[in-house]
C-alpha cells in the first residue's frame, strides 16, 4: 500500500457532472449512518488503539473522531447559512491545528461520538426535507475561491465520513504502526 493510498484510501472526492435523486439519497443515507458506523468501529478500543495512526505522520484514531465532530459541525453551519443567506461566504478553519488542540488529543472520544450522534440526527432532518431549489443554493468557500452547491456538499460530506472510516479501518488493520509502503 503506498502513502497516497493511505492518505486517500477511497480516492479523492470528485463531484459528479450530473446529480440524481438516487445518488443524493445514497449520500444522505451515508451521512445519516455515519455516527453509528464510527461508533461501531471505535467501540471498546483501548487507549493504545485510539492512539494508532492510519499512516506515518497521520492523525490517530482519536484525532479522526474528534476531527469528524469538528468538521461536521462546520458543514452543518455551512448548510444553514446557505439556506438562510444569499450565497454566504463561509469561514474556513485550520483543521490541522484544531487536531492538535487539547480536546482533539483527548483519549475520551465519547463526547465527540455523542456530538456526532446529535448533530447528524439534526442534520438528517434538514437533509431529508431539502427541495430542488435548496439543493442548488450555494456558498463561497474563500480557501478554494469558488462556490459550492448544497448538493455538491452533501456528496463531499458523505465522502468525508467514508474517507475517515477507511482511515480508522487501516489503523486497526495495521495496528497503527505496521505500514507496507
Amino acid at each position: 500500500m503506498n502513502i497516497e493510498h493511505l492518505k486517500f484510501p477511497i480516492g479523492k472526492y470528485v463531484a459528479p457532472k450530473v446529480y440524481s435523486l438516487e445518488l443524493l439519497k445514497e449520500w444522505i443515507s451515508e451521512i445519516v449512518s455515519f455516527p453509528k458506523d464510527i461508533a461501531k468501529l471505535t467501540k471498546d478500543l483501548s487507549v493504545e488503539e485510539l492512539n494508532w495512526q492510519y499512516r506515518p505522520g497521520g492523525w490517530t484514531i482519536k484525532q479522526i473522531v474528534h476531527h469528524c465532530a469538528d468538521s461536521h459541525m462546520n458543514a452543518f453551519m455551512r448548510f444553514k447559512l446557505s439556506l438562510t443567506e444569499d450565497i454566504p461566504t463561509v469561514r474556513p478553519y485550520l483543521e490541522g491545528e484544531w487536531a492538535e488542540l487539547k480536546d482533539s488529543l483527548s483519549d475520551d472520544i465519547s463526547h465527540s461520538l455523542l456530538l456526532l450522534e446529535g448533530l447528524h440526527a439534526k442534520w438528517s432532518l434538514l437533509l431529508k426535507e431539502l427541495v430542488l431549489e435548496e439543493l442548488l443554493l450555494e456558498y463561497v468557500h474563500p480557501e478554494h475561491g469558488k462556490k459550492f452547491t448544497i448538493q455538491e456538499t452533501i456528496g463531499s460530506y458523505a465522502w468525508h465520513g467514508n474517507h475517515h472510516l477507511a482511515h480508522i479501518v487501516i489503523a486497526l488493520e495495521n495496528k497503527g504502526n505496521k505500514f507496507d509502503i
